[in-house]
Formats: structure tokens, sequence, C-alpha cells
């Protein structure tokens, strides 16, 4: 009796989801099927397809810029390991405490403040227009290396942010207890808070580093030819814009599945805690 009762009711949830998930598709084709019907019948659609999704030129731009999109792709690998160990300095830099290291939490906090408040564009003038006009002797002019610089300084801060909030979320008996094992200050600092603080903002630091990967197309304006310039000197001179469509393509490439993978850890991170207070 009992038996056919469960069966009774598994089968009921089977047939509700099976109805929630036609119901999803259903709507979903609708809104979309709406929606596309709404843009191709605007008066401007044809000029628009032309001008920005011409098949033609596509096919033909996009080997060029792919090839472009490589400079974005080394520029961002430079720029991450070198803002990791920025954006880690400056975060212990202020969690330390005490009055004596008062001039590190100084400098930490004018760091972030100064770098995150500055748009990033004009970080990127300032140093690769600015330091070469100052024609010093030994320092180099390039403005591959003065964009990498510049996205350096900017995205340190942000992420120096990032780590603090995981030094924070630790808590302070976690310190305590390795304190009264016989550990120093920064021993403990460095193999029982920092391990526990980056796991913990590891989704918050991908998030960043999407963010990152977009704005290495700030360096075209310096001159460096990476995809988003490759698509300006390609729709220059065929007076057409479908090349920043296929820039578009390569840059969501990389940075959806990357969203998509910030997304699963933090559902596994969920998953982990509900598991964790129904076990307790």
């Amino acid at each position: 009796m009992n038996g056919r009762r469960g069966s009774h009711l598994f089968g009921g949830v089977q047939d509700s989801a099976a109805k929630s998930v036609g119901v999803a598709a259903l709507s979903t084709v609708v809104v979309f099927a709406v929606l596309g019907y709404l843009i191709v019948n605007t008066p401007g659609w044809t000029e628009f397809q032309q001008g920005f999704f011409d098949s033609g030129e596509f096919s033909r731009s996009l080997p060029s810029i792919g090839a472009a999109f490589l400079v974005n792709i080394k520029l961002f690998l430079l720029a991450e390991v070198f803002i990791l160990v920025l954006a880690l300095l400056l975060a212990v830099m202020r969690s330390l405490d005490g009055p004596v290291f008062l001039p590190f939490r100084i400098i930490s906090v004018v760091y972030t403040d100064f770098f995150r408040g500055v748009p990033g564009i004009l970080i990127v003038y300032v140093l690769g227009f600015g330091i070469p006009s100052l024609q010093i002797p030994g320092v180099t002019i390039d403005p591959f290396f003065w964009a990498l610089v510049a996205l350096i300084l900017v995205y340190s801060a942000y992420v120096a942010e990032v780590y603090r909030a995981g030094i924070d979320s630790v808590h302070s008996s976690q310190n305590a207890a390795a304190r009264s094992l016989g550990l120093s200050r920064a021993q403990a600092l460095r193999y029982v808070v920092l391990p526990q603080a980056v796991r913990r903002v590891i989704p918050p630091l991908l998030n960043d580093f999407i963010g990152l990967q977009k704005d290495t197309a700030l360096v075209s304006f310096l001159g460096v030819v990476e995809a988003f310039q490759r698509a300006n000197i390609i729709s220059a001179g065929d007076f057409n814009f479908t090349p920043y469509a296929a820039t578009a393509v390569f840059f969501l490439i990389i940075t959806v599945p990357m969203a998509r993978f910030v997304d699963w850890l933090v559902a596994r991170d969920r998953r982990r805690q509900m598991a964790g207070a129904g076990a307790r």
C-alpha cells in the first residue's frame, strides 16, 4: 500500500517536472520568436543587417581578427599573473594589525581608492602617452608594455578588495587557534588564514578576470593592434561594421565559458553549505 502510494507520488513529481520544463521551453520560444519578429520588421533592419551582420564581410575578417585576438590573450594572461601577486600583497598589507603597520595600511587604502576611482582608460592614456613623452633614458616606450602596466595597476585594486573580503571572512578564532599552536603571526596568515580566504573568493576573482579580458580592448587606444584595433582597420577600409561583430564572437568564446564556470563554482559552494548545515 505504502509502495503504491510512493510510486504515485514519485510519478506526480515527474509529471510536474516535465510540465515545468515544457512550459519553460514554450515560453522561451514564444518570447524570442516575438522579439525576432519585431526586430526583423523594423524599417531599418535591412540596412542594419548589411552594416553589422554581413556574412561575407564576417567570414573575410574573421581570420585576421582571430590572429590579432592572440594579443588580447597574451595581455590577459600576463596581467593576470602580476595582478594575483600584487593584489594579494595589498590585501595582506591592509589586514596587518598594530600601529607599526599603519603606513602599510595607508599605502594599501590610498592605492585601492585611487585606482578604483579613476577610469581605466585614463590610466591607459597617462601611462601609454605620458611616460614615453618624458623620454627617460632606459625606459621603454613600447605601448604594449604600458598598457599591460595600466591593466595591472587598475585591476590589482579591485582584486585586492576581493582578497581582503576573503581574509575578513575567516573567523578570528582560526587565527587564535593557530597562534595557540605556536605559529607566528606570519605563519598563521600564510598557512591558516590565506588558504581559506583564497578558496572562498575564487568565484569573484574569476568575475574580475572576465572584466579584465574585455578591458584588454582598451590597449587599442595606444595603437596596439589587437582584435578591436584590427576590426577598426578593416571597418575603415571596407566601410562596414561587421568586423566588430566578429570581434565580439572571440570575446564571447572566452568570457561565456568563464561565466558559466563561475556559476558552477557558486552553485557547488551553495550545495556544500547546505549539506554542512543539514549535517549539523
